[in-house]
């Protein structure tokens, strides 16, 4: 990691390097795909980083927005992919509203075993066949 200004980073290397994605190929798609923009706005792939920019990535159900802080083009320990970056206070606030609203909906919903055991229609039989007396 150096955080001299003359190191030219290119944007699918950063995020790769900061860990968001896997590959750069990921990173590429990803990139192309729309799912990060640049200061705002959708950006190429070849797009030179700076520190202080601001990048909102879309991974999966979530979105961050983080804030680049230093520069690095070689893959490292997570622990140092996270000095690459600062996540802002509003972006980690609704991630976390987002996943506890997606926590409270799936319990919120009835779990469906699937097909009914052997068990389970007997009892149904039972049921649908007794007598009203």
């Amino acid at each position: 990691m150096q955080q001299d200004n003359p190191l030219k980073v290119r944007l699918d290397k950063w995020l790769w390097a900061a860990r968001f994605f896997k590959t750069r190929g990921q990173a590429k798609q990803a990139i192309e795909g729309g799912k990060v923009h640049y200061n705002g706005a959708r950006s190429k792939v070849s797009k030179l980083v700076e520190v202080g920019a601001e990048l909102k990535i879309r991974q999966g159900w979530d979105e961050k927005v983080v804030e680049v802080i230093a520069l690095s083009d070689q893959r490292r320990g997570a622990p140092e992919a996270a000095l690459l970056y600062r996540e802002t206070e509003q972006s980690a606030r609704q991630r976390e509203e987002n996943a506890a609203r997606r926590r409270a909906e799936r319990a919120a919903t009835p779990f469906d075993s699937g097909r009914p055991t052997k068990r389970d229609r007997r009892r149904i039989d039972d049921f649908k066949h007794r007598s009203l007396d």
